[in-house]
């Protein structure tokens, strides 16, 4: 199972890479100023650092619980975005309604469209992740 800073390191990593990305194709596709689409990336970045962290620590205990060790497969991998995509939808509807005054039903398009793009950057990310920081155990399960 992963340590306290290597879940830091992932996060932090994650949140940077995400809007750097995310930013230039949100102001794009929404007509939206760079400077409110970079306000909501931060914003929800920060969000989605502490919810990432709780997350993880939560979905690889109870992956261990389950399975006994924290190696996930493809269909893992799935669950994992969906599930961590899901929840951080629901808390960001508000923040973005919020910030940019628009209206539940605008900020949940604008929150949908954003996941859907951080929900396959989600899986790619984790999944390179991974490769490039594997734990012991992992090797020792593919043998």
């Amino acid at each position: 199972m992963r340590k306290p800073l290597d879940r830091i390191r992932h996060a932090l990593s994650f949140e940077a890479i995400g809007i750097l990305v995310a930013t230039p194709i949100g102001a794009k596709l929404f007509g939206l100023p760079m400077m409110d689409i970079g306000a909501v990336a931060i914003i929800s970045a920060t969000i989605a650092m502490v919810w990432n962290y709780i997350f993880n620590w939560i979905f690889d205990h109870l992956l261990v619980r389950a399975t006994g060790t924290s190696l996930k497969t493809t269909w893992m991998r799935v669950v994992h975005s969906v599930l961590f995509e899901g929840g951080l939808l629901v808390a960001l509807i508000p923040v973005i309604a919020w910030y940019l005054q628009i209206g539940m039903v605008e900020a949940l398009i604008l929150d949908v469209s954003l996941s859907l793009f951080f929900l396959g950057y989600t899986f790619v990310f984790n999944w390179i992740y991974d490769r490039i920081f594997p734990l012991p155990e992992w090797s020792e399960a593919r043998g």
